[in-house]
């Protein structure tokens, strides 16, 4: 079935398409999923989650530029709103870049990078605190601006910029340790 045809369907509730559509992007939203969650069941919880939401709202969807990436902001949106649920845990530490002077950052170029399996790595991603993993994603895989990160989050831009340079510093300090414990 065509991928308008799928939509079309989706959008008169027909389980088939439904199927059909949570079949061939389930994979990469899981991946999102993954990115934003501390394990794989709360990746589960937010795929299930996720994909209710895109039924819910799929009239919303005008054929107007990939329905995939569509798909994507919803998953990255509700990973959002789930931290920001969270957020009176204080998840964000609100210092500016500038205050930074703690960190050593590690040149990226090591190598050992190279050597993990994306499982390692994204195992690695997994165990930054929240307030770190949830920039780091946004920031360096999903290529939002600190300027846009801050105002989804609801935090300073600088406060964006030193989460993301203290979540960098500590996944290059794991992948270091991983490699010469």
């Amino acid at each position: 079935m065509e991928e308008l045809q799928l939509i079309e369907g989706c959008k008169k509730e027909d389980r088939k398409a439904q199927q059909l559509v949570y079949e061939k992007y389930a994979r990469v939203m899981y991946g999102i999923c993954l990115r934003y969650s501390s394990d794989r069941d709360a990746a589960q919880d937010l795929l299930q989650d996720g994909f209710i939401k895109v039924f819910l709202n799929i009239n919303s969807f005008e054929n107007k530029g990939s329905f995939e990436g569509w798909m994507k902001r919803i998953f990255v949106n509700l990973a959002l709103e789930n931290i920001r649920k969270e957020k009176t845990k204080k998840l964000y530490n609100d210092e500016d870049i500038e205050n930074i002077s703690d960190i050593d950052i590690i040149d990226e170029a090591t190598g050992d990078i190279d050597r993990l399996t994306e499982d390692e790595l994204l195992k690695m991603v997994q165990e930054l605190p929240k307030g770190y993993r949830s920039v780091f994603n946004l920031y360096a895989i999903e290529d939002y601006s600190h300027k846009e990160i801050s105002e989804m989050l609801g935090i300073a831009e600088g406060t964006s910029r030193s989460q993301y340079i203290r979540a960098r510093a500590l996944l290059q300090e794991k992948i270091r340790d991983y490699f010469h414990k």
